[in-house]
This record gives structure tokens, sequence and C-alpha cells, in this order.
């Protein structure tokens, strides 16, 4: 019997997915614990679980992984696994892996939502008639509608909810311009989109700048107050990647001086925010801040829907049991740290893709 915990489960069940998919040899201990905390979850759980998978609010650090002392892996139920501490997995010989195929058409559809509510005023005419529905009655009470045809959608970091991204945005007749210096030379002439050298010049050409890169050290506050300053003064900033690759100071900063026009956001750099967080006080008063139709704040979740939810579950369970029954991994992300603590990573076999139809490219 191998036990598996989940310490911050984002579904309402009691793993009915999870137990469909791993079957009667696995017992599975779920919690929903929020903001990093583990507090409710009993020390001999964490000591004997023989994997854990985790979403993304329950923080992964050296001293958390420490007390696994018979963890065989740790899967992220999700893309991002920047809240997982992967050296100290791999000084304790734990394989980390993610669930990469899931969700990706939901981000990407999410990411150009953001953009048509504010380039199309969804939001500010619901607000406005709300408060007034016959006074408020006007096409003029949207200040960033405008017609989205010929601008250019500037993609930073073209992999899989990129792509989906960049097509989408050429189905509404925009211009797709892309920054990703990992991106292998021909990808964008397969998509048929612009590849540019520099983010300083994808800035500075977009009229639309969307972000769909990892959290890494080399692109934590990469959108700072210089590169909001880089963009054009009615340009529109969308981030459904990670809140800590924007400088959210620095944004509400440009967004008031009219650095840039308007942003999209679907993440924050703590999640869910402290109360006296400056996004916080500034979006409970978006008439006073001065941001009114100009900002919108999604809670995480241009991933969400019944479907989506379902593949990131099914898939992350697949990926604990193939490793704990077969020793094989699927979408190892600490391969490199593995290697440099000791551990031959020819060890871990790398499981082929899962013949499922998960979604996106």
């Amino acid at each position: 019997m191998f036990h598996i915990l989940t310490p911050d489960a984002q579904y309402s069940d009691d793993a009915t997915v999870e137990r469909q998919t791993t079957g009667t040899d696995a017992h599975w201990h779920v919690f929903r614990e929020r903001s990093g905390g583990w507090r409710a979850i009993a020390d001999e759980l964490v000591t004997n679980a023989d994997a854990l998978v985790v979403w993304h609010e329950a923080s992964m650090n050296r001293q958390v992984i420490e007390r696994l002392k018979r963890c065989k892996v740790i899967v992220r139920a999700g893309v991002g696994f920047d809240h997982i501490d992967l050296e100290a997995a791999a000084s304790a010989g734990i394989p980390v892996c993610n669930t990469p195929d899931y969700g990706t058409s939901e981000v990407a559809d999410h990411a150009l939502a953001l953009l048509l509510t504010l380039t199309r005023g969804v939001t500010a005419y619901h607000e406005h008639l709300r408060l007034d529905p016959v006074g408020n009655y006007h096409f003029s009470r949207a200040p960033l509608v405008r017609r989205i045809r010929g601008r250019v959608m500037g993609i930073v970091g073209l992999g899989r909810i990129g792509t989906a991204t960049a097509l989408r945005a050429k189905a509404f007749g925009m211009r797709v311009m892309a920054y990703d210096p990992y991106l292998p030379s021909g990808t964008e002439i397969a998509l048929g989109v612009e590849r540019v050298d520099s983010l300083q010049a994808l800035l500075s050409a977009s009229d639309v700048v969307s972000l769909h890169t990892p959290l890494t050290e080399e692109t934590r506050g990469m959108i700072d107050a210089a590169a909001l300053k880089a963009m054009k003064d009615d340009a529109i900033l969308i981030n459904t990647a990670r809140g800590g690759i924007v400088d959210t100071a620095a944004l509400l900063a440009g967004l008031a001086a009219g650095d840039i026009a308007g942003a999209g956001l679907d993440v924050l750099p703590q999640e869910p925010p402290p109360r006296d967080d400056p996004m916080v006080r500034c979006y409970a008063d978006l008439d006073r801040s001065g941001l009114k139709d100009r900002l919108v704040v999604t809670p995480h979740g241009a991933w969400c829907s019944p479907e989506s939810q379902t593949d990131a579950r099914r898939l992350s369970a697949e990926t604990a049991m193939l490793y704990l029954r077969q020793g094989r991994l699927r979408n190892l992300v600490n391969e490199a740290e593995l290697r440099r603590a000791g551990f031959d990573h020819r060890a871990y076999r790398q499981a082929e893709p899962a013949p499922n139809g998960s979604k996106g490219p």
C-alpha cells in the first residue's frame, strides 16, 4: 500500500479522481492547507508518505523536504514549480515531476479574455451600468476600447501556452512577435510569428505584451520599472504565468504615471495576497487609485475548468504511481539538480508521454 499525501488540494471531494486513477494499492491523505502552511498535517503522515502530489499553495522548502523520510517522488499537479526547492529535493534523492500537459487551452483563452476585457470594455461597461443603468448607458465609458486587428501582440515565452496564445492572437488578426532565447531556431517560421532577439525590442514594439515564462532567477522581476518605461504608453500588459515575473509595485506606479495604459493579471507574487499588499489596497478602491477600467485581476483561475482540473488530477496521480510501481518518470524537472547531488540521473528512467487526450499543443 502506497501512501500519497496532498497538502493543498484544489478540489472539494475526497480525491475521487485520484482514487479512481491509482486503484486500491494507494491510500490518499488529502488536506487543504493554504498560504504555504502545513499546520494541520500530522508529522507521521509527512514522514511516512511514499509520494507527494502538491498544487501551488503549500510551500515545499528545505525544512519540509527534510521531513520526507520515505518519499520517493514529488509531483506538482500543475506546471509551475517555483515553490518547490529542487536542490533540497535532489539532495534527498527525490525526483520532482510536473504536469505540463493540462490547462494549455484554458490559460491561452484567459490571456485573450483579459485582453478583450480591457480592449472591448467588458468589465468597464458592466461596472458603470451596474452603478447607473441609464445615466452610464454610453459607449464612452470604457477608456481602453480599441481595434485589436493589426495590433502587435508580443509573446514572452513561446512554449505550449505561449504558442496557443499566439495562435489565438493571429486568429484575431493580430501581428505576433515572440521573445524566447531558448526557442529552437525555425520554430517561429513554423508558427508564422516574428522573432525578436531581446526583451527590449519586444517591449518597445508591442501593443500588448503577454507573459508565458516560468518563474526562475532569470525571470523574477523581469517586468520592472525600466521594462514598463520601455513599453508604449498605450500598451497593455497581460500576465497569466507567475506573479513574481512582474514587479507589482512598479506596475502600479507605471499605470499611475501613464507609462502603460492597462494591465490584466491572473497571478500575483503572493497568493492570496496579504491585506496590506499595495495591490490589494489599490484594487479595493480603483476609483481612488485612478486605475478604474485600466486594471483587471483574476484569482489565479486561468487554468481552471472542470475538464482541466480533472486532467491535472488524473495526470499527476498517474505520474506518481508510474514511478512508485515501475520506477519510470514523466516530466522530470530536477534532473540537473539530481546530477549535481551525485545521483545518476540515468537511473531515473523517463517514461513515454501519456497516450491521452490532454489539451493544448
